[in-house]
């Protein structure tokens, strides 16, 4: 699990659990069930009653006529969306290595190979493997640390355990070598291919 997928799991989690309990508690509120149930909430408990409201009136305008009020519930209004933006755009977006350096270090002694270019290259080496109709590679993360992405289209009664040996042992082991990455971590996709039933006449 990457560092990206931990976070959103985390902040999902948070999320989730906020959510339950404020649903919850004005489940319980407004169907009367501390009543019904005989439970008795603490004192400052909110929303014990189907009438009673989160905040009063006096607790909502306490500050609003305060001149430092509106402007500091304006200012973190905009912190929360320019992060909730901020984070949407990350989920968007897929870090790529833009450029490989091949053939010497650093870059400028060698050639360079961009990162599509070279899932291209790729996915070319894995579609000649026998079994394989159709591949296709996605290489993302940062320089560093890349991974591969495979999605790879079998023929009907192939082997997937004998195409994935060969795929270990010849694209992925000819781009490590060419890349000089000591590990190329991958997710495989495995799917069939099927032919559109044809119409006899």
């Amino acid at each position: 699990m990457n560092k990206q997928s931990l976070t959103n799991r985390i902040l999902l989690a948070l999320t989730g659990l906020v959510l339950s309990a404020g649903g919850l508690l004005v489940l319980f509120g407004s169907l009367d069930l501390y009543r019904h149930w005989h439970i008795t909430p603490p004192d400052s408990w909110p929303l014990t009653t189907p009438h009673a409201v989160l905040l009063a009136t006096a607790d909502r305008t306490r500050w609003s006529g305060e001149g430092w009020w509106w402007p500091v519930l304006i200012a973190g209004l905009t912190v929360v969306v320019l992060l909730a933006l901020w984070w949407l755009i990350s989920q968007l977006h897929r870090p790529r290595p833009r450029r490989t350096a091949i053939g010497g270090t650093p870059p400028a002694e060698g050639v360079e190979l961009y990162g599509r270019a070279l899932g291209d290259a790729l996915a070319a080496d894995a579609g000649q493997l026998p079994g394989v109709t159709q591949a296709k590679v996605h290489i993302t993360g940062p320089p560093g640390h890349p991974q591969s992405h495979i999605t790879l289209t079998l023929t009907p009664g192939s082997e997937p355990g004998t195409i994935l040996q060969a795929l270990s042992d010849g694209p992925l082991e000819r781009t490590r070598h060419v890349t000089g990455w000591p590990q190329l971590p991958i997710r495989t996709k495995l799917q069939s291919h099927h032919r559109k039933p044809r119409r006899a006449v």
